[in-house]
């Protein structure tokens, strides 16, 4: 070994690992978690929290699932089965039974009393809780998300699980597929993702907006304060946008949303719908979290393939 090379591995191997120090207090959604060691024993509610911990590594601690939106993604698929608690939000009885030593919470609301539990019964159970801060709105109005608030969130939970290095790779490949896409000009387009009288939309402030300024397509509803917003077709047709994106929802599917579209008389004429210009995406990756990414390069890859 050269001199130089020989000096190269010694400070690397003289670069301690990033590692947490214990306890570890937080804030979290409103409310301080303290965590006198790693989780070892987690109870994940929705695919946001599952597949945050599967992508770190984490599976051997998930010791059950509620309220999971679809298949795991390959890459992160768990070689081991996950005990399914609830095909909703599971009862706190149900998630007690589990022995959990934190629940994992991808919104808000699975802390509940006809819920998991609230945070206040859970913590004084010896019950560590956790809310994905993408979906917190217990402070007040939401701010603007950024993928650079999911990146803290992954490190965020490296952190608690004492697998810093870990989230700072995640976090490095993510950064460089975020950097590969490249933005287009001068196209409109509407995040579509659920009910039909009234359709439910991405607003200016959330997941929706953050991937349409990724991609470059200019949200008709950016002027929203608010992550979701319930809007009217009326709204929609007058702005005619040149892009409509589909949420897949096992609840509300693309097929039916396009059906729903070509049958409204007033939708039908959309330039949208005439030509066919929809790029989908699966419910469990429109919600921010360790999908988002991932989603915002496949979304680039479908609206490369539309006509103009």
């Amino acid at each position: 070994m050269t001199g130089w090379g020989f000096f190269l591995l010694s400070a690397t191997l003289a670069t301690p690992a990033l590692a947490t120090d214990y306890p570890l207090t937080i804030q979290n959604c409103g409310t301080e978690v303290t965590f006198s060691a790693p989780p070892q024993r987690v109870v994940t509610i929705k695919s946001t929290a599952t597949e945050m911990l599967l992508a770190l590594g984490l599976a051997d601690r998930i010791v059950g699932v509620g309220f999971q939106d679809g298949p795991v993604p390959p890459q992160w698929a768990p070689t081991i089965d996950l005990p399914v608690l609830a095909d909703r939000v599971p009862s706190q009885e149900v998630v007690l039974e589990a022995e959990p030593d934190f629940i994992y919470g991808g919104w808000e609301s699975a802390f509940a009393g006809d819920g998991a539990g609230t945070r206040d019964s859970l913590d004084a159970l010896g019950v560590a809780t956790y809310v994905a801060p993408t979906a917190c709105r217990a402070q007040g109005a939401p701010e603007k998300l950024s993928f650079e608030d999911v990146f803290a969130q992954i490190l965020e939970m490296g952190r608690i699980f004492d697998v810093e290095d870990r989230a700072a790779a995640l976090i490095a490949e993510q950064r460089a597929q975020l950097a590969a896409v490249e933005p287009i000009t001068g196209l409109t387009g509407v995040w579509y993702s659920s009910a039909t009288s009234v359709p439910y939309v991405g607003a200016g402030l959330g997941g929706p907006q953050m991937t349409m300024d990724a991609l470059g397509i200019a949200n008709i509803f950016a002027d929203v304060d608010d992550t979701w917003t319930s809007a009217s077709w009326e709204a929609i047709v007058d702005e005619d946008p040149d892009i409509i994106i589909l949420v897949d929802a096992q609840w509300n599917s693309v097929e039916q949303k396009i059906a729903l579209l070509n049958d409204n008389p007033a939708t039908a004429n959309l330039g949208a719908v005439r030509h066919n210009r929809y790029l989908t995406i699966p419910f469990p990756a429109a919600e921010p979290g360790i999908r988002s990414v991932q989603a915002t390069l496949d979304l680039a890859r479908q609206l490369a393939g539309l006509e103009f």
